[in-house]
């Protein structure tokens, strides 16, 4: 009986990856097709910058905190404006 355990296991945790995956892919799909609206492309503009979209690897947030960051000191903001602008850049990227 305990030798049955094991495969249903394996089982689903293979199943859980695969809908993990899928949901990672369908949500980088919404991000890009949302910037793609946003831009106001059509056509082959939007069919290369999908494709380019889809291709990149998605910043790890270390990365993300340095370039808002940069552009915040760029800027020159400070207080509640920096606080604000840090917000929606790190959401945007």
């Amino acid at each position: 009986m305990k030798m049955l355990h094991v495969p249903l296991l394996v089982l689903g945790v293979l199943i859980s990856a695969q809908s993990f995956a899928a949901t990672a892919q369908q949500e980088k799909m919404t991000t890009c097709n949302a910037q793609a609206s946003e831009k106001a492309l059509k056509g082959d503009e939007r069919k290369a910058f999908m494709s380019t979209c889809l291709k990149a690897k998605p910043a790890t947030q270390q990365e993300k905190m340095k370039t808002c960051n940069a552009d915040a000191s760029a800027k020159a903001l400070k207080g509640d404006e920096r606080k604000a602008f840090m917000s929606d850049c790190l959401k945007k990227k």
